[in-house]
């Protein structure tokens, strides 16, 4: 008898996320925030009542949500909370487009967007960023796909799609339009539209506590959007993807954390720009990265990414990325950490 294949067929051609395992005395490849937790939201895990362990949390993040949208400017019914940004974006690809659509993201950019696409059974179309880093307005708008993603920063390339062009994008198609700001914080001269965008209608800003928030190991993130497109993301997240120790931890650092974060997303951007011109100084053209991170093109990143992590210092490597070719890409930390990683690239440049 001929075996049943157990995964679906549209799942065959989905690989599993599986990072570089490579175990180094610096690990800079995440863009976390390596100043660490947030003080306050520290101290409140530290006291927790333990009866928040074996009751559910509230629906859909209740609290958090209206913390959230105080914070923002919105209303609560504005706002959703997931399991991490990421979370988010697969629920909102659920949500607004039936299976067989277009969903339009440029390239290079999230790696898992093309993955949450083919996941919701969507056909992603890869539109390749400009040379300045910039999403390609005309082009995303000439795919007529439901959804288009834009990322900004972008990730990996840390360049900026000026919120304009996301005005632009929205106005002028009829898609639902998410803007993934994972790292909008180390970017504060740009503008920030999360307030603008339950009258915009058809676009969802989404925001993370995994990098200036420094809680990437609770997975919190938040949608700002309509309260009807919204109201489609809840439904398509499930009650209860954000657990009562992150949703205490995040709704702490709302209140009593924010002067913390702003100070290290600052020391980061003051950070990277040191960095930056330590890379200019050994004949490399970093990109105009406005992340937790600098970005910088290279012939070979796989290799120098090896011989980096022979020192004792982990970057990320990607590469054949449309534009770009080979980059690493680096997070930014604490001077000392930043000493550690242009000494072990002098060394592999050697």
């Amino acid at each position: 008898m001929t075996a049943t294949p157990v995964e679906r067929r549209s799942l065959r051609d989905v690989p599993e996320y599986a990072p570089d395992a490579t175990s180094c005395a610096v690990d800079l490849r995440d863009n976390t925030n390596f100043w660490g937790a947030p003080p306050n939201a520290l101290a409140a895990l530290r006291t927790l009542d333990p009866s928040l362990l074996n009751d559910y949390p509230p629906v859909a993040a209740g609290r958090l949500t209206r913390a959230i949208a105080a914070m923002v400017g919105v209303a609560p019914d504005e706002v959703a909370a997931g399991c991490g940004s990421d979370d988010l974006i697969d629920a909102a690809f659920r949500a607004v487009a039936e299976p067989g659509a277009l969903i339009a993201h440029p390239a290079p950019s999230f790696s898992m967007v093309p993955i949450f696409a083919r996941l919701n059974g969507l056909e992603p179309i890869a539109v390749p960023l400009r040379r300045d880093g910039a999403a390609d307005a005309e082009a995303l708008l000439a795919t007529g796909a439901r959804i288009i993603y834009l990322c900004s920063p972008n990730n990996p390339t840390g360049t900026v799609t000026p919120a304009d062009v996301v005005r632009r994008v929205v106005r002028e198609s009829n898609a639902i339009v998410i803007l993934d700001g994972a790292y909008a914080e180390f970017a504060p001269e740009l503008d920030d539209v999360r307030a603008e965008a339950p009258a915009f209608e058809r676009l969802l800003v989404l925001r993370t506590f995994s990098k200036a928030w420094g809680l990437a190991g609770l997975r919190v993130g938040y949608a700002v959007g309509s309260a009807a497109l919204v109201r489609a993301v809840r439904k398509s997240t499930g009650p209860y993807k954000v657990n009562a120790v992150a949703a205490l931890a995040a709704q702490t650092a709302i209140t009593s954390d924010a002067d913390w974060v702003r100070a290290r997303a600052a020391d980061a951007v003051q950070l990277r720009g040191r960095v930056t011109e330590a890379l200019r100084t050994l004949g490399l053209s970093p990109l105009d990265s406005r992340g937790n991170f600098v970005c910088v093109p290279v012939a070979d990143a796989r290799a120098l990414a090896a011989r980096i992590a022979e020192r004792g210092v982990a970057v990320r490597a990607f590469t054949g990325l449309p534009v770009f070719g080979d980059i690493l890409r680096v997070g930014v930390g604490p001077w000392p950490l930043m000493e550690r990683f242009l000494d072990a690239l002098r060394g592999a440049l050697a």
